[in-house]
């Protein structure tokens, strides 16, 4: 490739899934409701779920959590979503039963093609499965699966796949001698 025109991008093959009066009621309902510290969780989740998301019992979802699109977005029985955290859900993102997903945590299912002349989107789904935790500042990029009893470490990036039961930590900073 010789060059890149980002005014030749198209968003070709990607569907936000929703007509754009619907996209808009979402967007203030998200930033003057949804977000806010004072609105309670039941109606949080109850606005979610007008707007398509399956979310299961007991799951609470704390202020400044911010869904990209509620209708892409499933999640299981008795699960946490922490303050901060960002769903960015240009795809599917379905999260398992009893997981914990921490303060600021980012799930990011939209990239581009960096070989594409024109920055074309290269999205993919994310699956957190059952009893997961992913904690504080980790990032889960498109495509990833973490399996049922996985850690994910404070700061992690996560980029493939994590196995049932497994652990990933962000490298440890070192005192210099």
């Amino acid at each position: 490739m010789t060059g890149r025109s980002l005014a030749g991008f198209t968003g070709a093959g990607y569907s936000k899934g929703r007509a754009f009066p619907i996209q808009v009621m979402w967007m203030l309902a998200s930033s003057l409701l949804v977000s806010q510290w004072w609105c309670p969780n039941a109606i949080r989740l109850r606005v979610l779920r007008m707007f398509g998301a399956k979310i299961g019992v007991g799951v609470l979802i704390r202020h400044r959590v911010r869904i990209h699109w509620p209708w892409k977005l499933t999640v299981g029985d008795n699960t946490w979503i922490g303050e901060d955290a960002w769903i960015l859900n240009l795809e599917p993102v379905t999260i398992g039963t009893d997981t914990c997903i921490s303060q600021a945590v980012l799930l990011c299912t939209g990239s581009h093609d960096r070989r594409s002349a024109t920055f074309e989107f290269d999205n993919a789904p994310i699956v957190v499965g059952d009893r997961a935790w992913i904690a504080a500042q980790a990032t889960i990029l498109r495509g990833v699966t973490i399996g049922d009893d996985a850690t994910i470490g404070a700061t992690a990036l996560v980029t493939t796949d994590v196995g049932d039961g497994a652990t990933v930590l962000a490298p440890a900073a070192r005192p210099k001698d």
